[in-house]
């Protein structure tokens, strides 16, 4: 799956999971040998980044939730999603 957004050594994906362990859209950020996952309104469900970069994270998440809801909302029809700008 293409990376949405790098930042701050922050990788940002989108998965399409169905039927899996999260139900609702998230994304998938990796920094290093961390991981997170979080929702779209920025609410962490699993995993850990380092304090700093998690809430790098999350801050962009809230600022770019309609974003990621199109780009979800593309790879429900089988779309690649778009590149989001990254937090500056």
């Amino acid at each position: 799956m293409p990376v949405i957004c790098t930042f701050s050594g922050i990788k940002i994906y989108i998965y399409v999971e169905r039927n899996e362990r999260h139900k609702i859209p998230h994304l998938h950020a990796y920094h290093n040998e961390d991981s997170v996952v979080v929702d779209f309104e920025g609410n962490v469900l699993e995993g850990s980044l380092p304090r700093k970069k998690q809430a790098m994270l999350v801050a962009w998440t809230m600022m770019h939730e309609d974003e990621l809801r199109e780009n979800y909302a593309l790879m429900l029809e089988g779309k690649l999603p778009f590149r989001i700008e990254p937090l500056r």
